[in-house]
């Protein structure tokens, strides 16, 4: 800037405007909203604008200080009301003659995106099939993946947001986001999760009226965030929720066998619970001298001659165990729980 003004170099504010925009966003009420910086020629109220592929017939700009002007010289910084979407931060806009010229150029940019696409995918050398390659595809169609529609309050955090999740790693399930796009949350990002079976990710945006209830009888997941390490948590925690919990025992309680009492064609332990406590029902296994011999379920429980439901830490019972009867004294019976866990990713 100094080296600028000793040199008296400025941009010229004659001709159509051109420059680069800082920020964009959808704002309720004023629809798609972008700020701009002007960097040759005046831009004024009332011109068509091109950027990507989106444009706006300049509907009012705002300067930095909220006031409404009517033009803007090089070097001037503008809020812009009037596209037709919301413009890529970073992108360079130019004025055209008038709106049905913009509208025109960006049917062109839309259609030669998808030219040069479609010729991509079908110059894109197919690989011969391998073992390796084989292997491969059977291991994608078995992994998981957690989709998600992705909507923030301005362009900038879009990027940012779907930058961070496609950065998560997970050998286990993958994370593909199919929209990412500014706004609120609407009925139509609901339908498109539905229809994808995605989750909604929110950062800094609201859900509109009415998108609620759409969501909950669609079965439909929404997650608002403003903080960014909250949204990878949760995330992280929808996906792990993707696959099946893992299980493991817990040991409640444990009990000696002293006697053995034959009864009918089976046996009944008498035992003195030596920690915890033994419950009727519940899955059990024998051990003998360290190691299991048995697995099976508390099919009896007595304290004396009257059934209970279960028996404490220093207190005496006879034990059952459907299908086994070979106890011998000095086993020990220890009673389990099978616990379900979250997944690790």
């Amino acid at each position: 800037n100094l080296q600028a003004e000793v040199m008296e170099l400025k941009a010229s504010p004659k001709g159509p405007a051109s420059g680069t925009v800082v920020e964009s966003q959808m704002e309720v009420g004023r629809g798609p909203t972008a700020t701009v910086i002007v960097q040759q020629g005046t831009l004024k109220v009332g011109n068509a604008i091109v950027c990507g592929e989106s444009f706006a017939k300049v509907r009012a700009m705002m300067d930095d200080n909220g006031k409404n002007v009517k033009s803007a010289l090089p070097s001037t910084p503008v809020k812009i009301m009037g596209w037709s979407d919301v413009p890529s931060s970073g992108d360079e806009f130019s004025v055209v003659k008038n709106e049905k010229t913009a509208k025109s150029i960006i049917e062109e940019r839309i259609l030669e995106r998808k030219r040069e696409a479609s010729v991509e995918e079908e110059e894109e050398p197919k690989k011969p099939a391998t073992i390796e390659t084989l292997f491969e595809a059977i291991e994608k169609t078995r992994k998981k993946v957690f989709k998600v529609v992705v909507k923030c309050d301005v362009h900038g955090s879009t990027e940012a947001v779907t930058d961070i999740l496609e950065a998560i790693q997970s050998d286990k399930v993958d994370l593909q986001v199919i929209s990412a796009e500014v706004g609120g949350i609407s009925k139509q990002d609901v339908d498109l999760a539905s229809t994808s079976d995605a989750a909604v990710i929110g950062f800094n945006v609201k859900l509109e009226s009415g998108v609620a209830p759409i969501a909950k009888h669609a079965g439909v997941k929404i997650m608002q965030f403003n903080i960014i390490y909250e949204m990878v948590d949760k995330v992280m925690e929808a996906m792990a929720d993707q696959l099946e919990p893992e299980l493991s025992e817990k040991t409640v309680g444990s009990a000696e066998v002293r006697q053995l009492f034959p009864v009918g064609r089976t046996t009944v332990a008498g035992c003195l619970v030596s920690d915890g406590k033994i419950t009727r029902d519940a899955n059990a296994r024998v051990l003998r001298k360290g190691s299991q011999i048995f697995k099976g379920r508390i099919s009896m429980l007595k304290r004396f001659k009257d059934d209970v439901k279960e028996v404490r830490n220093g207190y005496e019972c006879g034990v059952q165990i459907a299908d086994f009867g070979d106890f011998e004294e000095g086993d020990v019976i220890e009673c389990f729980e099978i616990v379900k866990s979250r997944a690790s990713l």
